[in-house]
């Protein structure tokens, strides 16, 4: 017994080690971006097969009043909102009430050259409509309160970019619409179907379509860095980036979105195969995108991957299947992207974690 227990304890200890080491590399990592120890600052997470194994905080959550960041702040979460919004459809599609090889003009029936252009191509990035985003127009829109139709209308009639499928080129405007899609479809607004439907189904109780007026706790408040300092973000009207980015939500919360995606508690086997799947072009190259997220690897190992960015926040997450691991960066400041530092965590974390 003795000897059992000596061996449990040197186990014990050398997990406890290993534990602490690694801890201590994930730190480092991180502070070499993340260093900004009175300004805002970013959130981390690593899990592993559904369970945190890292999850810390560095900098400030509110530089007036001088709140440490927390792993549970609320942050706005970007273009990360274009995996809710897939995941959306393919539920709409499991239930039968659309395709997404259907033509946008069975929903919008006036939509210039709608009849060529499918929810596939929305999807995919591939649809060539012209990014919203580039539109010279749109600053005299940015604090509008905007309904879907409108923000629609407010880049539909502009030059197309490509014919759809013939490029891969990150496109907002292809995910508004798909939220045009969604409401026509549902009969609900977009941020009551991703309440309803997903947030509240799968716990995701801290997660909420973006609001600067409402009382948010735990928020996590957004800068920008100026030559003199830091300033509060612009505010924008998020009916203007609606269902391509308008989402806020937090690490835990967004660990309980990848366990219901693996789990199935959301979609069919059959429906979430689609969402990621790399897709061809018309002229047969394969593009590394599926449906809501990039599909890449890590020295050869298959990735899951998608930032966002929107005024005074960064987010990036990278999921490994085949481990079952998951890093979640988010940064209140647009100055400071996770990006490439949740890269490196999650191929540190593919060396050390068994």
């Amino acid at each position: 017994m003795k000897n059992i227990f000596l061996a449990f304890s040197f186990v014990c200890a050398s997990n406890f080690l290993f534990s602490q080491r690694f801890s201590e590399k994930i730190d480092s990592l991180i502070q070499t971006k993340f260093n900004e120890h009175e300004g805002p600052g970013g959130v981390f997470l690593i899990s592993q097969k559904g369970k945190p194994v890292y999850e810390k905080a560095f900098g400030l959550a509110n530089l007036e009043l001088n709140i440490p960041l927390h792993p549970n702040n609320v942050f706005e979460i970007g273009s990360m909102t274009k995996q809710f919004t897939s995941v959306s459809i393919l539920m709409l599609e499991q239930q039968g009430k659309l395709k997404v090889t259907d033509f946008i003009s069975n929903y919008i029936p006036d939509y210039p050259n709608g009849n060529n252009i499918t929810i596939h191509h929305l999807l995919t990035h591939t649809s060539g409509i012209k990014n919203f985003t580039k539109i010279k127009g749109l600053s005299e829109i940015s604090q509008k309160e905007m309904t879907p139709q409108m923000m629609v209308d407010f880049f539909k009639n502009e030059p197309v970019d490509f014919k759809p499928g013939e490029k891969f080129e990150y496109n907002n405007s292809g995910y508004i619409v798909l939220g045009y899609i969604i409401e026509k479809v549902s009969g609900e607004t977009y941020e009551d179907f991703i309440r309803k439907n997903i947030f509240e189904k799968i716990g995701m109780i801290h997660s909420y379509y973006a609001s600067d007026r409402k009382v948010i706790k735990d928020r996590a408040y957004g800068y920008h860095q100026k030559n003199d300092g830091f300033v509060n973000k612009s505010v924008i009207s998020f009916s203007v980036p609606y269902a391509s980015g308008s989402l806020m939500s937090t690490l835990d919360d967004m660990l309980k979105w990848q366990i219901a995606l693996n789990q199935n508690l959301l979609l069919n086997q059959k429906e979430s195969i689609k969402a990621f799947t790399k897709y061809k072009l018309n002229n047969g190259e394969e593009i590394e995108y599926g449906y809501g997220w990039h599909l890449k690897n890590i020295n050869g190992i298959p990735t899951r991957e998608h930032g966002g960015s929107i005024f005074g926040f960064k987010s990036m997450g990278v999921y490994i299947p085949g481990k079952d691991i998951y890093v979640l960066g988010f940064s209140n400041c647009d100055c400071n992207s996770p990006t490439q530092v949740v890269k490196d965590i999650a191929e540190l974390a593919l060396k050390n974690l068994q």
